[in-house]
This record gives structure tokens, C-alpha cells and sequence, in this order.
């Protein structure tokens, strides 16, 4: 059992997936094209002032991870046993506020607080915060959605509430709005359209 801790518009909601880990799809993928410094989320800002510690971190230099089969591992049985462990609940009924970021510390959260406590425990197994970077997409239906994008030295490569497998980014249904840029979590960036090529982003 994973220890918890005590936080786009809207999210999609999906029942949480149970059971073993599945094997991601960790096929060589490329980088998503980022453009100019963008509005920070609400959500985040009010995280941040809510957890002050968590957000106050000097900038650092842009670091991707390296993918071995020991950090897939650790992605693969990180991304599914959250996505058992936590509830889906929407900020609405959860928290009687249209949109709040939060750690599911009651066992119940939205994509974002997926997001979060995804991002903190791989922390503590000491990858880089620099590639764990939140990300705010639109999912088919338009509607926001957030997930975990791991920036490593074989491509980009997605945590999603709503599927235990993790994929390339291009291989997501999604449409990429923004995220934080690698050197500062308080900095977010526009993204643009699926490269024809790489594109290091930072």
C-alpha cells in the first residue's frame, strides 16, 4: 500500500482500473513541440499555496529520465496501483468546488490529485522532478483532463487515470493544451501539435 498524504476545468471520470500492473507501451517515442510561457493553472497556484513546500523549489537544470527496464518497472506498478487504489471523484461532489488540486489523502480524487500523488511517490523513488511534468490536455470529448508526462531519453510517455497502460504521447487520444516547463514547476508552457520530428522540450 502506497502512503498518502493530506491537492483544468473539468475532468473526465472513469472508475478506477484494479489489479496487477500492465505492461506500458515503451516504444521509442518522440517530444512534444512546446511554445511560449503560458498562464499557470488555477489549480495549481491554489495547490501551491495550500502546500507551500511543495512548490518553492529553485528552478533546476532540465533533466530527462533514463528508461531501463528498473525504471519501467517502477512506472508501470506506480501508474496502475494508484489507479486502484484511488477513487475517481469529481472536485464537485469530493469537494463542493468546481476545481481543486489535491493528494487523495481519503483514498477519493480527480485526474489531477491521480496526477500529484503519482508525481510525489515517483519522487521519493528518486527520479527527477524535472521529468515528471503535469500536463492539461482535452480528451475526446473536449472536456479537460490532466496526466502525468514523463520526459525520458527515449521520448514522452503518458500516466493516465484512465488507462493503466502508459503510452507514448502520440498515442493518446488526447489534445495537449500545456504544461510545466522542465526547469521550474511554477512555469507552464503552450503545446503544439504532434511533432514530424523530435523536438526537445524543456
Amino acid at each position: 500500500m502506497f502512503r498518502r498524504f493530506a491537492g483544468p476545468a473539468l475532468c473526465a471520470i472513469a472508475i478506477a482500473i484494479s489489479g496487477a500492473a500492465s505492461a506500458g507501451d515503451f516504444s521509442k517515442a518522440n517530444y512534444i513541440a512546446v511554445g511560449r510561457q503560458t498562464l499557470v493553472p488555477y489549480g495549481w497556484a491554489d495547490f501551491c499555496n495550500r502546500y507551500q513546500g511543495e512548490c518553492n523549489g529553485k528552478p533546476l537544470p532540465a533533466m530527462d529520465l533514463a528508461l531501463t527496464p528498473k525504471t519501467q518497472k517502477i512506472l508501470d506498478k506506480i501508474n496502475a496501483q494508484v489507479n486502484a487504489q484511488i477513487k475517481s471523484v469529481a472536485d464537485a461532489d469530493h469537494w463542493g468546488v468546481v476545481d481543486q488540486w489535491d493528494y487523495p489523502s481519503d483514498g477519493k480524487g480527480d485526474c489531477e490529485d491521480f496526477v500529484l500523488f503519482k508525481r510525489r511517490l515517483l519522487m521519493e523513488e528518486g527520479f527527477p522532478r524535472q521529468a515528471l511534468l503535469v500536463t492539461v490536455v482535452k480528451d475526446e470529448q473536449g472536456d479537460g483532463h490532466a496526466v502525468l508526462t514523463v520526459k525520458t531519453d527515449r521520448g514522452e510517455f503518458v500516466l493516465d487515470n484512465l488507462h493503466n497502460e502508459i503510452k507514448p504521447w502520440t498515442k493518446t487520444p488526447y489534445k495537449y493544451v500545456k504544461r510545466q516547463s522542465q526547469t521550474d514547476p511554477n512555469v507552464w508552457i503552450d503545446i503544439g501539435e504532434p511533432p514530424a520530428q523530435r523536438i526537445v522540450s524543456r
